[in-house]
C-alpha cells in the first residue's frame, strides 16, 4: 500500500477506512459478479434463440439442387429448417434430396425455371399448400458468364439478366402477397461482389447483379413497414465447384485454367461451408445488406475509395487474359476433357466439384 493511501486510511471518517474499504470491495464484487453471470445469460439466450432461429421455418430455396443452395439447404436442415428446393432439371433435384434427406426429414423438390412467372407462380403456391406457409424464400439460382464482352450475344445478355434480375423479381413479387397475409416473411437474395465491383470478361453477370442489388435494397425499404424483411447477401469467391457449369469462349482453354485457379485459391476464396454459415447468421440479423468475406470487403472498399484507379488496374489486368477470338459460348465440362491439363491443376476444384456439383 502506498504511503499516500495509508495516511488516508488512518481517518476513520472517511471512505478509505478498513470497514469502508472491504465492504466497498465486497459491493464491487457483488457487482462484478452480478454483471458478468447477466451477460452470460444474454449470451446463452442469444445462442439459444440463434441455434433455433430457423427451427419448424419453411425456406424455399431456388437453385438448390447443387453448389451453394445445395450446401445452404443441407445447413438449413442442420438447424431444424423444412426446406423446398428448386432447379430447372428432375434428375438433379432427386439426387439432392438422396442426400439432404440424410439431415432431416422434410424436403420438398420442385421444378421450376424462375425466369418463368407462370412456374415461378405454382412453385410458391405448391410449396405453401404443402407446407402450409412460408417464411423465408432464399433466391440463390445463378449462372456463370466468362469470357470478352463482344464474345456474348445479346441473346447471352438477357439470359444472365432474366435468370439473376428477372428471377429475383418474379419470386419477390409473387411471395409479397403470402407475406402480407401470414404478417412478415424474409427474402434473402445472394448477389455478388461482383454487383458492386465490375469486372473485365464477366460483364453479363456483373450487370445482372447490379441490378439484383439495386431491386433488393429497394424491396427492403418498401417492405419493412409490413414486416417482410430483405437481404442482399454479397460474397466474394466461393469454392462451389462452380467452374464446370460456368459458360466459356469457345477454344478458350486458357480462360477457362485461369478461372479455374482463381475460383479455388484459399486466399482468394471462401469454402462453401463456411459461406453458408456467414449466410444464415446473416438471415438472422435481418440486415438490408451483409457483405460475405474479408476478400470482398476489400475490394468493395478499394473500389470506393479509388474507383478510377480500379478501373485503370482492371485495364491493366484485362490485357493479360487470354481469348480465342470466338464468338461461341460452351460450358466449363466442355474443357474437362482436354488432355494438355496438368495433374496439379486438373485436382484444383475437384473435391468441391465431386461434393456440390456431381455427387
Amino acid at each position: 500500500m502506498s504511503q499516500t493511501l495509508k495516511e488516508l486510511v488512518k481517518y476513520k471518517g472517511t471512505s478509505f477506512a478498513p470497514s469502508n474499504t472491504r465492504g466497498a470491495l465486497m459491493n464491487f464484487f457483488k457487482v462484478f459478479t452480478g454483471l458478468g453471470l447477466a451477460i452470460l445469460a444474454k449470451n446463452f439466450a442469444t445462442t439459444t434463440f440463434n441455434r433455433r432461429y430457423f427451427d419448424s421455418k419453411v425456406v424455399l430455396i431456388t437453385g438448390g439442387s447443387k453448389g451453394l443452395g445445395f450446401v445452404m439447404a443441407r445447413e438449413l436442415l442442420k438447424e431444424g429448417a423444412r426446406v423446398a428446393i428448386c432447379a430447372r432439371e428432375r434428375d438433379e433435384l432427386e439426387r439432392a434430396k438422396r442426400k439432404l434427406l440424410q439431415y432431416g426429414e422434410e424436403v420438398l423438390t420442385l421444378v421450376c425455371d424462375v425466369t418463368d412467372e407462370a412456374q415461378v407462380h405454382d412453385m410458391v403456391m405448391d410449396t405453401v399448400e404443402y407446407f402450409g406457409r412460408l417464411d423465408i424464400l432464399l433466391n440463390n439460382a445463378g449462372i456463370i458468364q466468362v469470357g470478352p464482352m463482344q464474345a456474348f450475344s445479346k441473346k447471352e445478355y438477357e439470359k444472365a439478366m432474366n435468370v439473376m434480375y428477372w428471377g429475383i423479381a418474379n419470386t419477390t413479387l409473387e411471395v409479397i402477397p403470402h407475406f402480407k397475409e401470414q404478417g412478415g416473411g424474409q427474402i434473402v437474395n445472394i448477389t455478388s461482389v461482383g454487383g458492386k465491383v465490375s469486372m473485365p470478361h464477366l460483364l453479363p453477370y456483373d450487370a445482372s447483379k447490379f441490378a439484383a442489388i439495386g431491386f433488393s435494397e429497394g424491396s427492403a425499404a418498401e417492405l419493412r413497414k409490413d414486416g417482410i424483411y430483405v437481404t442482399a447477401i454479397i460474397p466474394g469467391l466461393m469454392r462451389t465447384g462452380s467452374f464446370v457449369n460456368a459458360d466459356f469462349q469457345k477454344g478458350n482453354e486458357k480462360e477457362f485454367n485461369l478461372f479455374r485457379i482463381l475460383a479455388n485459391l484459399p486466399m482468394a476464396t471462401m469454402s462453401a461451408e463456411k459461406a453458408a454459415h456467414k449466410i444464415l447468421n446473416a438471415i438472422k440479423t435481418k440486415d438490408a445488406v451483409k457483405v460475405i468475406g474479408p476478400q470482398a470487403r476489400m475490394l468493395i472498399e478499394l473500389h470506393h475509395f479509388f474507383p478510377n484507379l480500379m478501373v485503370k488496374l482492371f485495364s491493366l489486368i484485362n490485357k493479360q487474359i487470354p481469348t480465342s477470338g470466338e464468338k461461341n459460348i460452351v460450358k466449363g465440362e466442355n474443357f474437362e476433357d482436354a488432355s494438355s491439363r496438368g495433374a496439379r491443376l486438373e485436382s484444383m476444384g475437384q473435391k468441391e466439384k465431386e461434393q456440390f456439383q456431381r455427387f
